[in-house]
């Protein structure tokens, strides 16, 4: 049963949460299943929810076991797309949680907003970054002048509910990286915001993609 109007009206502000102290996979995960359930059904509103977690690989649903190299870390299933990927202290993580049937129902075009929101918030820091075709992620040059990643994209959509969403690698431990085949790319390093020279806190991440949020709102609406 649709939600009535006055409710839809009410709950129309996105609601930004910040988190300072880690969050355990498991219970973001569970929280994220619990809010879509809840914006879907028109008794919460939509929710862009900033945090780190504890050291953990996840997996999405193109997973290849042959890409978790070293399994140092709890994995996690964690029903997004994409394969491997790391969280830990030092990487932000942005879970976007929107109602797609007010904002075009096209995941395609809230994907690539994605992108764009976290290469625009890089730009402000300095960081030139870029998505690139059929290679999963967010990119910019390594202090060694190669390609590197620096971000990672991966979304699931339930009833028409976004979950999941991106990563940014402020200030992790690298190495964390190494037990996996990162999203399935091995012919690429990772590299974070700290390795490029830039000390850049949570607080601060959170205020320049705020900054730019309306813009990524703007873009969703321009490409129904």
């Amino acid at each position: 049963m649709p939600p009535r109007k006055g409710v839809m009206d009410k709950l129309s502000a996105i609601e930004w949460q910040h988190e300072e102290t880690p969050v355990p996979y498991r219970a973001a995960l569970a929280a994220m299943e619990a809010r879509n359930s809840a914006i879907h059904e028109g008794r919460a509103a939509e929710q862009f929810w900033l945090l780190e977690h504890p050291p953990v690989y996840t997996a999405g649903t193109s997973t290849d076991a042959s890409e978790m190299l070293d399994p140092r870390f709890e994995v996690i299933e964690a029903g997004r797309g994409g394969r491997y990927t790391y969280h830990g202290p030092g990487q932000r993580v942005g879970y976007v949680m929107l109602d797609l049937t007010q904002r075009g129902r096209d995941v395609r075009a809230f994907v690539h907003a994605l992108e764009d929101w976290v290469i625009a918030t890089l730009s402000d820091f300095g960081v030139e970054a870029w998505s690139v075709p059929d290679r999963v992620g967010i990119w910019t040059k390594d202090i060694d002048g190669r390609e590197a990643k620096i971000g990672a994209i991966g979304v699931r959509v339930r009833r028409w509910v976004t979950m999941h969403g991106f990563s940014v690698n402020l200030s992790p431990d690298l190495e964390h990286f190494s037990g996996i085949v990162p999203c399935g790319i091995d012919e690429f390093g990772v590299t974070s915001m700290a390795r490029l020279g830039l000390d850049v806190s949570n607080a601060q991440w959170d205020a320049a993609l705020k900054a730019r949020g309306d813009e990524f709102i703007a873009q969703l609406a321009n490409s129904r």
